[in-house]
């Protein structure tokens, strides 16, 4: 079906995505509230005051692993691949963190939430965000790291 990527997983993407859209728009239409993992992360953890309420704050984010350790024992496992040092992942949490407080928000809220609601900013950010992507993995391509 999809020659190009023999890995790809369309239907599997498509449930997640419509699962991903439902928690969204329950969160907006349920608590008026943006399903943005780094403005709930940071609620859950106590670093924000605003948002979401802090139960509905730690619910969401102690789900999200919760939810892919559910579907990862129903499926079999799934293959992940890691660096071999934590180093490279300790830098990156630090400058997706960062670049979340610079971008006053994270590709789920902008891209998810923003997006459907036609925010300019969201719309600015997303646009952004792809960008970068495309150029890193342009880059790394280009550097022999892909």
């Amino acid at each position: 079906m999809l020659s190009a990527f023999p890995h790809a997983m369309p239907v599997e993407g498509l449930i997640g995505g419509l699962m991903i859209g439902v928690a969204a728009a329950l969160m907006l239409l349920g608590l008026g509230r943006i399903a943005g993992v780094s403005g709930l992360a940071a609620r859950a953890t106590g670093i924000a005051d605003g948002g979401a309420p802090r139960g509905i704050a730690l619910a969401f984010v102690i789900g999200l692993p919760l939810g892919a350790l559910i579907i990862s024992s129903l499926a079999g496992g799934i293959e992940t691949r890691f660096p071999p040092s934590i180093i490279p992942l300790l830098i990156g949490g630090l400058l997706v963190g960062y670049g979340t407080r610079l971008g006053s928000g994270c590709t789920s809220g902008h891209g998810v939430c923003g997006m459907s609601r036609l925010s300019p900013r969201s719309l600015i950010a997303t646009a952004i965000f792809m960008a970068s992507g495309f150029v890193t993995v342009a880059l790394m391509r280009a550097g022999g790291l892909l």
